[in-house]
């Protein structure tokens, strides 16, 4: 009879310890909100750090929004170009002359809350010459647009990254060189990214966390390609990697050793893992969160070369891909 209650209560408790291990996984993260969002250009930031990008001399709408009636935002430029304020939280921002890194801070005066952009200041795309940018090798870009999509357009100008900024936050749990090219070259290198894939990868971040996958950053396998790197390992010709619109990724936390984590826990660290990881993010796309990220999600098992991973990019339209059949058909 003691057996029969013992086996009882291991059964009941076994739910509870699935569940208070989960939310134990995700207490210790945090998402480094502040308390308010910015609007730069056309994204809204919500997040205490962030990066951001312009090309030299250009004017930018800096506007903080407002959860209480009675905030107060000051703007400091810490010697980094140019604000003229322009009404209550919204300032007019000229970005220096000189490509490179620079940081404007604006803070709610009552609460202190802060949010600081990290501004990189771009080399502009027409200084490549030869298909080279100040030395470093990208290649051409497509000159035509694919399925006549503005997307595809060329660059706006290149992050110049040195090893004094490489490790510039470009969002709370990111890092400037998570998303270099793998090409071989010395410093300074250079990168394209996009603002919007860096919030998708906060966003998802989050998420996984609160599934109780223990998660400080993601693994970025590939971030940033060139158009010469991207055709050397024979990828498509308008891969989204090429605009810093796109990201393979997976979670590497226990063990720390480079590859996908055993998401599944069973014992391997195989195409299930990836899988585990693949369907989180296809839950999130019927969320009303989820509809600024649409984009691309692909998943890619183990190889030879690479562990297992997936893909994710924000094209603006639905594209699902995988290495099974049934996969392919979502």
């Amino acid at each position: 009879m003691r057996t029969r209650r013992l086996v009882l209560c291991l059964i009941i408790a076994l739910p509870i310890l699935s569940i208070t291990s989960a939310e134990s996984e995700s207490a210790g993260f945090d998402p480094q909100k502040s308390g308010f969002s910015l609007k730069f250009g056309g994204e809204e930031i919500p997040y205490r750090v962030f990066g951001v990008y312009t090309l030299p001399n250009e004017w930018v709408t800096i506007r903080a929004l407002s959860r209480q009636k009675n905030d107060r935002f000051t703007l400091a430029g810490h010697g980094a170009g140019k604000a003229t304020r322009k009404g209550s939280g919204t300032w007019m921002w000229k970005a220096p002359p000189e490509p490179g890194s620079y940081s404007v801070e604006v803070t709610e005066t009552h609460s202190g809350s802060i949010i600081r952009l990290n501004v990189f200041v771009l080399v502009p795309y027409g200084c490549m010459v030869d298909g080279c940018v100040e030395g470093y090798r990208v290649g051409n870009y497509p000159e035509k647009f694919y399925r006549n999509n503005t997307i595809y357009d060329k660059p706006r100008g290149f992050v110049r990254v040195t090893q004094e900024n490489r490790h510039t936050l470009v969002a709370p749990h990111f890092r400037l060189e998570q998303f270099l090219c793998k090409q071989q070259s010395g410093y300074p290198k250079y990168v394209v990214l996009k603002e919007k894939l860096l919030l998708k990868l906060e966003y998802l971040l989050e998420e996984v966390n609160g599934r109780g996958y223990r998660a400080n950053t993601f693994h970025v396998m590939s971030g940033y390609r060139t158009p010469v790197y991207n055709k050397s390992v024979g990828n498509v010709r308008y891969s989204r990697h090429l605009w810093g619109a796109a990201a393979d990724i997976f979670i590497d936390e226990k063990p720390k050793d480079g590859v996908m984590d055993d998401l599944n826990k069973d014992g391997k660290c195989d195409f299930e893992d990836s899988l585990v990881l693949y369907e989180l993010v296809d839950s999130l796309q019927s969320t009303s969160e989820y509809k600024p990220f649409v984009g691309g999600l692909g998943v890619y098992g183990r190889t030879s070369a690479h562990g297992p991973f997936i893909h994710v990019d924000i094209r603006g339209s639905l594209a699902r891909w995988g290495s099974t059949p049934s996969l392919a058909q979502k």
